[in-house]
Protein backbone atom coordinates (compact mmCIF):
# COMPACT_ATOMS: atom_id res chain seq x y z
CA UNK A 1 0.00 0.00 0.00
CA UNK A 2 1.42 3.34 -1.14
CA UNK A 3 2.15 6.10 1.21
CA UNK A 4 -1.56 8.12 -0.31
CA UNK A 5 -3.52 4.71 0.47
CA UNK A 6 -2.35 4.32 4.08
CA UNK A 7 -2.98 8.11 5.00
CA UNK A 8 -6.44 7.65 3.35
CA UNK A 9 -6.84 5.08 5.49
CA UNK A 10 -5.65 5.93 8.75
CA UNK A 11 -8.59 8.94 8.34
CA UNK A 12 -11.04 6.45 7.45
CA UNK A 13 -10.26 4.53 10.65
CA UNK A 14 -9.86 7.54 12.86
CA UNK A 15 -13.11 9.00 11.86
CA UNK A 16 -14.37 5.43 12.49
CA UNK A 17 -13.20 5.48 16.18
CA UNK A 18 -14.96 8.62 16.58
CA UNK A 19 -18.15 6.63 17.12
CA UNK A 20 -19.81 8.90 19.68
CA UNK A 21 -19.86 11.68 17.63
CA UNK A 22 -21.29 9.33 15.00
CA UNK A 23 -19.70 7.33 12.59
CA UNK A 24 -19.84 10.09 9.84
CA UNK A 25 -16.83 7.91 8.46
CA UNK A 26 -19.42 6.61 6.11
CA UNK A 27 -19.82 10.28 4.92
CA UNK A 28 -20.16 11.04 0.69
CA UNK A 29 -16.72 10.49 -0.65
CA UNK A 30 -16.37 14.27 -1.18
CA UNK A 31 -17.03 14.98 2.46
CA UNK A 32 -14.17 15.78 4.97
CA UNK A 33 -13.09 12.47 5.78
CA UNK A 34 -10.72 12.91 2.51
CA UNK A 35 -9.25 15.89 4.27
CA UNK A 36 -11.28 18.30 2.03
CA UNK A 37 -12.09 21.57 3.77
CA UNK A 38 -15.94 22.72 4.50
CA UNK A 39 -18.31 24.86 6.24
CA UNK A 40 -21.39 23.52 4.55
CA UNK A 41 -24.57 22.07 5.67
CA UNK A 42 -24.39 18.26 4.42
CA UNK A 43 -26.72 15.91 5.67
CA UNK A 44 -24.95 12.75 7.13
CA UNK A 45 -25.87 9.28 7.39
CA UNK A 46 -24.94 5.92 7.91
CA UNK A 47 -25.21 3.12 5.57
CA UNK A 48 -24.96 5.57 3.19
CA UNK A 49 -23.82 2.98 0.85
CA UNK A 50 -27.39 2.16 -0.20
CA UNK A 51 -27.36 5.33 -2.23
CA UNK A 52 -24.51 4.61 -4.40
CA UNK A 53 -25.74 3.50 -7.93
CA UNK A 54 -24.22 -0.30 -7.80
CA UNK A 55 -24.91 -1.63 -11.59
CA UNK A 56 -23.47 -0.26 -14.77
CA UNK A 57 -26.61 0.85 -17.22
CA UNK A 58 -27.59 3.07 -14.12
CA UNK A 59 -24.09 4.11 -13.53
CA UNK A 60 -23.53 5.21 -16.88
CA UNK A 61 -26.47 7.58 -17.18
CA UNK A 62 -25.73 9.66 -14.39
CA UNK A 63 -27.32 7.77 -11.81
CA UNK A 64 -30.39 7.61 -13.56
CA UNK A 65 -32.90 4.84 -13.15
CA UNK A 66 -35.75 5.31 -11.51
CA UNK A 67 -37.93 5.37 -14.65
CA UNK A 68 -36.12 4.19 -17.53
CA UNK A 69 -37.07 0.63 -18.93
CA UNK A 70 -37.10 -2.20 -16.87
CA UNK A 71 -33.69 -4.82 -16.25
CA UNK A 72 -32.19 -7.15 -13.93
CA UNK A 73 -31.06 -4.90 -11.87
CA UNK A 74 -34.79 -2.79 -11.60
CA UNK A 75 -34.48 -3.58 -7.88
CA UNK A 76 -31.95 -0.73 -6.48
CA UNK A 77 -33.97 1.59 -8.46
CA UNK A 78 -37.53 0.50 -8.63
CA UNK A 79 -38.89 -2.67 -8.29
CA UNK A 80 -42.39 -1.91 -9.98
CA UNK A 81 -40.49 -1.92 -13.12
CA UNK A 82 -40.48 -5.89 -12.56
CA UNK A 83 -44.04 -6.50 -14.24
CA UNK A 84 -43.21 -4.99 -17.57
CA UNK A 85 -39.80 -7.05 -18.27
CA UNK A 86 -39.72 -8.63 -21.59
CA UNK A 87 -38.47 -11.75 -20.08
CA UNK A 88 -39.28 -13.91 -17.40
CA UNK A 89 -36.05 -14.84 -15.40
CA UNK A 90 -32.70 -13.23 -14.99
CA UNK A 91 -30.31 -12.45 -12.58
CA UNK A 92 -26.80 -10.07 -12.82
CA UNK A 93 -23.62 -9.38 -10.79
CA UNK A 94 -22.08 -6.20 -10.31
CA UNK A 95 -18.66 -5.01 -9.17
CA UNK A 96 -16.95 -1.44 -8.57
CA UNK A 97 -13.62 -0.73 -7.11
CA UNK A 98 -14.48 2.27 -5.04
CA UNK A 99 -12.59 5.28 -4.51
CA UNK A 100 -9.88 3.23 -6.47
CA UNK A 101 -7.41 6.50 -6.80
CA UNK A 102 -7.03 6.47 -3.03
CA UNK A 103 -7.17 2.44 -2.13
CA UNK A 104 -7.16 -0.74 -3.75
CA UNK A 105 -8.98 -2.76 -1.28
CA UNK A 106 -12.56 -1.19 -1.13
CA UNK A 107 -15.30 -2.35 -3.33
CA UNK A 108 -19.04 -2.89 -4.06
CA UNK A 109 -20.68 -5.97 -5.10
CA UNK A 110 -24.40 -6.14 -6.04
CA UNK A 111 -26.09 -9.22 -6.80
CA UNK A 112 -29.76 -9.11 -8.03
CA UNK A 113 -32.51 -11.05 -9.59
CA UNK A 114 -36.10 -11.46 -10.18
CA UNK A 115 -38.74 -13.76 -11.66
CA UNK A 116 -41.94 -12.84 -13.10
CA UNK A 117 -44.82 -15.17 -11.76
CA UNK A 118 -47.43 -14.17 -13.67
CA UNK A 119 -47.62 -11.18 -16.30
CA UNK A 120 -48.93 -9.04 -13.59
CA UNK A 121 -46.69 -10.27 -10.59
CA UNK A 122 -42.82 -10.57 -10.09
CA UNK A 123 -40.90 -10.96 -7.10
CA UNK A 124 -36.92 -9.27 -7.12
CA UNK A 125 -34.31 -9.97 -4.86
CA UNK A 126 -30.70 -8.54 -3.97
CA UNK A 127 -27.73 -8.51 -2.14
CA UNK A 128 -25.45 -5.79 -1.63
CA UNK A 129 -21.93 -5.76 -0.01
CA UNK A 130 -19.66 -3.33 0.63
CA UNK A 131 -15.86 -3.88 2.01
CA UNK A 132 -13.98 -1.31 2.95
CA UNK A 133 -10.40 -3.37 2.35
CA UNK A 134 -8.20 -3.72 5.34
CA UNK A 135 -8.02 -1.18 8.35
CA UNK A 136 -5.31 -0.57 11.54
CA UNK A 137 -6.96 0.92 14.02
CA UNK A 138 -4.68 3.06 16.66
CA UNK A 139 -5.60 5.05 19.50
CA UNK A 140 -4.53 8.40 19.91
CA UNK A 141 -1.12 7.79 21.09
CA UNK A 142 -0.65 5.70 17.58
CA UNK A 143 -0.54 2.39 19.30
CA UNK A 144 -1.66 -0.21 17.10
CA UNK A 145 -5.36 -1.69 18.43
CA UNK A 146 -6.53 -3.88 16.12
CA UNK A 147 -6.65 -4.84 12.64
CA UNK A 148 -10.33 -5.29 10.86
CA UNK A 149 -11.84 -5.20 7.67
CA UNK A 150 -14.85 -3.17 7.87
CA UNK A 151 -17.86 -4.21 5.92
CA UNK A 152 -21.43 -3.62 5.10
CA UNK A 153 -24.19 -5.12 3.25
CA UNK A 154 -27.98 -5.04 2.65
CA UNK A 155 -29.89 -8.03 1.40
CA UNK A 156 -33.51 -7.53 0.56
CA UNK A 157 -36.60 -8.73 -1.23
CA UNK A 158 -39.35 -7.14 -3.66
CA UNK A 159 -42.64 -7.66 -4.87
CA UNK A 160 -44.29 -5.89 -7.60
CA UNK A 161 -47.73 -6.02 -9.07
CA UNK A 162 -49.33 -4.45 -12.03
CA UNK A 163 -52.10 -2.64 -11.23
CA UNK A 164 -53.46 -1.60 -14.94
CA UNK A 165 -52.17 -2.02 -18.38
CA UNK A 166 -49.66 0.50 -17.85
CA UNK A 167 -49.15 1.14 -14.32
CA UNK A 168 -47.54 -0.81 -11.43
CA UNK A 169 -46.24 -0.80 -7.71
CA UNK A 170 -44.07 -2.84 -5.74
CA UNK A 171 -43.32 -3.02 -2.16
CA UNK A 172 -39.29 -3.79 -0.62
CA UNK A 173 -38.44 -4.92 2.46
CA UNK A 174 -34.50 -5.08 3.11
CA UNK A 175 -32.15 -5.90 6.38
CA UNK A 176 -28.90 -3.64 6.67
CA UNK A 177 -26.01 -4.91 8.46
CA UNK A 178 -22.86 -2.54 9.34
CA UNK A 179 -19.45 -3.48 10.87
CA UNK A 180 -17.27 -0.91 11.14
CA UNK A 181 -14.92 -1.35 13.85
CA UNK A 182 -15.06 -4.61 14.93
CA UNK A 183 -16.05 -3.78 18.56
CA UNK A 184 -13.24 -1.47 19.19
CA UNK A 185 -13.49 0.96 22.34
CA UNK A 186 -13.77 4.20 21.95
CA UNK A 187 -12.86 7.17 24.35
CA UNK A 188 -11.08 4.45 26.60
CA UNK A 189 -14.59 3.21 27.66
CA UNK A 190 -17.71 3.11 25.38
CA UNK A 191 -17.95 -0.14 23.33
CA UNK A 192 -19.13 -0.28 19.75
CA UNK A 193 -20.86 -2.76 18.41
CA UNK A 194 -22.09 -3.45 14.23
CA UNK A 195 -25.21 -1.82 13.65
CA UNK A 196 -28.40 -3.43 12.34
CA UNK A 197 -31.17 -1.97 11.03
CA UNK A 198 -34.51 -2.90 8.73
CA UNK A 199 -36.05 -1.06 5.89
CA UNK A 200 -39.03 -0.57 3.33
CA UNK A 201 -39.14 0.74 -0.14
CA UNK A 202 -42.18 1.90 -1.70
CA UNK A 203 -42.41 2.49 -5.47
CA UNK A 204 -44.31 2.83 -8.38
CA UNK A 205 -44.06 3.33 -12.41
CA UNK A 206 -45.80 3.69 -15.13
CA UNK A 207 -45.21 2.72 -18.68
CA UNK A 208 -47.18 3.71 -21.95
CA UNK A 209 -46.58 3.42 -25.84
CA UNK A 210 -47.85 5.73 -27.76
CA UNK A 211 -48.28 5.18 -31.92
CA UNK A 212 -46.89 7.73 -34.11
CA UNK A 213 -47.23 8.38 -37.85
CA UNK A 214 -43.41 7.74 -37.98
CA UNK A 215 -42.27 6.66 -34.75
CA UNK A 216 -42.98 4.60 -31.53
CA UNK A 217 -42.75 7.11 -28.09
CA UNK A 218 -42.63 5.19 -24.99
CA UNK A 219 -42.92 7.30 -21.44
CA UNK A 220 -42.09 6.05 -18.51
CA UNK A 221 -42.85 7.90 -15.29
CA UNK A 222 -41.73 6.31 -11.63
CA UNK A 223 -41.15 7.48 -7.87
CA UNK A 224 -39.33 5.35 -5.00
CA UNK A 225 -39.51 6.34 -1.54
CA UNK A 226 -36.28 3.48 -0.25
CA UNK A 227 -34.91 3.01 2.99
CA UNK A 228 -38.04 3.81 4.97
CA UNK A 229 -36.50 2.24 8.50
CA UNK A 230 -35.21 2.22 11.57
CA UNK A 231 -32.18 4.09 12.83
CA UNK A 232 -28.86 2.48 13.13
CA UNK A 233 -26.78 2.32 16.66
CA UNK A 234 -22.85 1.67 17.12
CA UNK A 235 -22.70 2.69 20.56
CA UNK A 236 -25.04 2.16 23.52
CA UNK A 237 -26.06 5.58 24.15
CA UNK A 238 -26.48 6.71 20.31
CA UNK A 239 -28.33 6.00 17.15
CA UNK A 240 -28.70 7.46 13.52
CA UNK A 241 -30.59 8.08 10.50
CA UNK A 242 -29.90 5.94 7.52
CA UNK A 243 -30.56 7.40 4.37
CA UNK A 244 -34.03 7.66 3.76
CA UNK A 245 -34.57 8.89 0.03
CA UNK A 246 -37.00 10.03 -2.50
CA UNK A 247 -36.14 9.41 -6.23
CA UNK A 248 -38.18 11.08 -9.18
CA UNK A 249 -37.57 10.58 -12.84
CA UNK A 250 -39.15 10.47 -16.24
CA UNK A 251 -37.71 8.87 -19.28
CA UNK A 252 -38.76 9.17 -22.94
CA UNK A 253 -38.08 7.02 -25.76
CA UNK A 254 -38.07 7.50 -29.22
CA UNK A 255 -38.26 4.11 -31.86
CA UNK A 256 -37.02 5.31 -34.91
CA UNK A 257 -37.17 1.85 -36.32
CA UNK A 258 -36.85 -1.84 -35.39
CA UNK A 259 -32.79 -1.42 -35.19
CA UNK A 260 -32.78 1.92 -33.51
CA UNK A 261 -34.00 3.35 -30.07
CA UNK A 262 -32.90 6.30 -27.99
CA UNK A 263 -33.52 7.34 -24.19
CA UNK A 264 -33.33 10.38 -22.75
CA UNK A 265 -33.78 10.35 -19.32
CA UNK A 266 -34.22 12.78 -15.37
CA UNK A 267 -33.78 12.21 -11.73
CA UNK A 268 -34.42 13.90 -8.88
CA UNK A 269 -33.50 12.70 -5.35
CA UNK A 270 -34.05 14.32 -2.20
CA UNK A 271 -33.03 12.84 1.17
CA UNK A 272 -35.78 12.50 3.78
CA UNK A 273 -33.72 12.72 6.83
CA UNK A 274 -33.44 15.87 9.18
CA UNK A 275 -31.06 18.94 8.22
CA UNK A 276 -28.62 19.38 10.93
CA UNK A 277 -29.77 22.56 12.75
CA UNK A 278 -27.24 25.59 13.62
CA UNK A 279 -26.23 25.26 17.00
CA UNK A 280 -24.12 27.46 19.37
CA UNK A 281 -22.96 26.39 22.92
CA UNK A 282 -25.54 23.42 22.23
CA UNK A 283 -28.27 25.98 21.70
CA UNK A 284 -30.00 25.33 18.64
CA UNK A 285 -30.58 28.81 16.67
CA UNK A 286 -31.23 28.23 13.08
CA UNK A 287 -33.37 25.63 11.89
CA UNK A 288 -34.85 22.17 14.07
CA UNK A 289 -33.88 19.76 16.14
CA UNK A 290 -32.45 16.57 14.26
CA UNK A 291 -32.95 14.26 17.43
CA UNK A 292 -36.55 12.65 15.97
CA UNK A 293 -38.08 9.92 15.45
CA UNK A 294 -38.38 8.69 11.74
CA UNK A 295 -41.62 9.16 10.89
CA UNK A 296 -41.30 12.95 12.02
CA UNK A 297 -37.79 13.35 10.49
CA UNK A 298 -39.23 12.06 7.17
CA UNK A 299 -42.04 14.60 7.26
CA UNK A 300 -40.24 17.48 8.22
CA UNK A 301 -37.24 16.93 6.19
CA UNK A 302 -39.02 19.19 3.45
CA UNK A 303 -39.03 22.31 5.26
CA UNK A 304 -36.20 22.36 8.34
CA UNK A 305 -33.17 23.31 6.99
CA UNK A 306 -31.67 26.44 8.89
CA UNK A 307 -32.12 28.64 5.76
CA UNK A 308 -35.37 27.84 4.87
CA UNK A 309 -36.71 26.93 1.20
CA UNK A 310 -33.61 28.06 -0.43
CA UNK A 311 -31.42 25.61 0.86
CA UNK A 312 -34.39 22.82 0.71
CA UNK A 313 -33.93 23.20 -3.03
CA UNK A 314 -30.13 22.55 -2.46
CA UNK A 315 -30.53 19.47 -0.96
CA UNK A 316 -32.27 18.27 -4.39
CA UNK A 317 -29.61 16.40 -6.68
CA UNK A 318 -29.93 15.90 -10.40
CA UNK A 319 -29.37 12.92 -12.71
CA UNK A 320 -29.52 13.05 -16.48
CA UNK A 321 -28.62 10.51 -19.07
CA UNK A 322 -29.31 9.42 -22.57
CA UNK A 323 -29.05 5.45 -24.25
CA UNK A 324 -29.11 4.82 -27.64
CA UNK A 325 -29.73 0.83 -29.13
CA UNK A 326 -28.69 -1.09 -31.72
CA UNK A 327 -30.89 -3.76 -32.43
CA UNK A 328 -31.55 -4.67 -29.35
CA UNK A 329 -28.00 -5.90 -29.32
CA UNK A 330 -25.80 -2.48 -28.59
CA UNK A 331 -26.06 0.32 -26.27
CA UNK A 332 -24.14 3.61 -26.04
CA UNK A 333 -24.79 5.79 -22.93
CA UNK A 334 -23.84 8.91 -21.27
CA UNK A 335 -25.28 11.16 -18.28
CA UNK A 336 -24.44 13.78 -15.34
CA UNK A 337 -24.98 14.23 -11.84
CA UNK A 338 -25.29 17.24 -10.32
CA UNK A 339 -25.72 18.26 -6.32
CA UNK A 340 -25.19 21.68 -4.69
CA UNK A 341 -21.63 23.04 -3.87
CA UNK A 342 -23.45 23.18 -0.35
CA UNK A 343 -25.02 20.08 -0.15
CA UNK A 344 -21.35 17.56 -1.01
CA UNK A 345 -20.57 19.20 -4.29
CA UNK A 346 -20.12 16.18 -6.46
CA UNK A 347 -20.53 16.95 -10.19
CA UNK A 348 -19.47 14.26 -12.78
CA UNK A 349 -20.01 12.94 -16.34
CA UNK A 350 -20.65 9.37 -16.86
CA UNK A 351 -20.12 6.83 -19.81
CA UNK A 352 -21.06 3.42 -20.62
CA UNK A 353 -21.70 0.59 -23.48
CA UNK A 354 -24.02 -2.57 -23.13
CA UNK A 355 -23.81 -5.55 -25.36
CA UNK A 356 -26.54 -8.39 -25.11
CA UNK A 357 -25.62 -11.68 -26.81
CA UNK A 358 -28.80 -14.16 -26.57
CA UNK A 359 -28.01 -15.65 -23.11
CA UNK A 360 -25.63 -12.68 -21.84
CA UNK A 361 -25.16 -9.39 -21.14
CA UNK A 362 -22.30 -7.18 -20.48
CA UNK A 363 -22.35 -3.81 -19.45
CA UNK A 364 -19.85 -1.20 -18.25
CA UNK A 365 -19.44 2.51 -17.01
CA UNK A 366 -17.43 5.18 -16.54
CA UNK A 367 -16.81 8.11 -14.17
CA UNK A 368 -15.24 11.81 -14.80
CA UNK A 369 -15.65 13.86 -12.59
CA UNK A 370 -16.01 18.01 -13.67
CA UNK A 371 -15.08 19.13 -9.84
CA UNK A 372 -11.04 19.08 -8.91
CA UNK A 373 -9.42 16.52 -6.78
CA UNK A 374 -12.95 14.47 -6.62
CA UNK A 375 -12.07 11.12 -5.39
CA UNK A 376 -14.47 9.83 -7.73
CA UNK A 377 -12.82 10.26 -10.47
CA UNK A 378 -11.74 7.36 -12.90
CA UNK A 379 -14.64 5.04 -10.77
CA UNK A 380 -15.76 2.18 -13.59
CA UNK A 381 -18.37 -0.49 -12.71
CA UNK A 382 -18.81 -3.45 -14.21
CA UNK A 383 -21.98 -5.93 -14.93
CA UNK A 384 -22.48 -9.63 -16.14
CA UNK A 385 -26.20 -10.51 -16.66
CA UNK A 386 -27.70 -13.91 -17.54
CA UNK A 387 -31.05 -14.49 -18.90
CA UNK A 388 -33.08 -17.68 -18.06
CA UNK A 389 -35.34 -17.33 -20.08
CA UNK A 390 -32.85 -17.54 -23.51
CA UNK A 391 -31.32 -20.36 -22.28
CA UNK A 392 -34.44 -22.38 -23.81
CA UNK A 393 -34.28 -21.24 -27.41
CA UNK A 394 -37.83 -22.56 -27.45
CA UNK A 395 -39.63 -20.58 -24.51
CA UNK A 396 -41.37 -17.73 -25.37
CA UNK A 397 -41.47 -14.54 -22.80
CA UNK A 398 -45.10 -14.08 -22.28
CA UNK A 399 -44.87 -10.49 -21.56
CA UNK A 400 -45.70 -7.87 -23.75
CA UNK A 401 -42.74 -6.62 -26.03
CA UNK A 402 -41.35 -2.82 -24.95
CA UNK A 403 -38.96 -1.02 -26.52
CA UNK A 404 -35.69 -2.33 -27.44
CA UNK A 405 -33.85 -1.06 -24.25
CA UNK A 406 -35.17 -3.40 -22.00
Amino acid sequence: MNTTNLKFKSAIAAALLALPTIVNAQIQPTQDVIGRESSNNIISTVASFLLIAPDSRAGAMGDAGVATSPDINSQHWNAAKYVFAEDRMGVSLSYMPWLKNYVDDMNICYLAGFNKIKNNQAIGYSLTYFSLGDMTFTDINGSVIKQFTPKEFAIDGSYSLKLADDLSASLTMRYIYSNLTGGATVNNSEETHAGHSVAGDIAVYYNKAFEGSKYTHILGLGANISNIGTKMSYTKNNSNFIPTNMKLGAAYTLELDKYNSITATFDINKLLVPTPPIRVNDTIVKGKDDDVSVPVGIFRSFGDAPDGFKEELKEISYSMGLEYWYSKTFAGRMGYFSEHKDKGGRKYLTFGVGLKLNVFSFDFSYLVTTTASNPLQNTVRFTLGLNFDKMNKGTKSPAKESSPNN
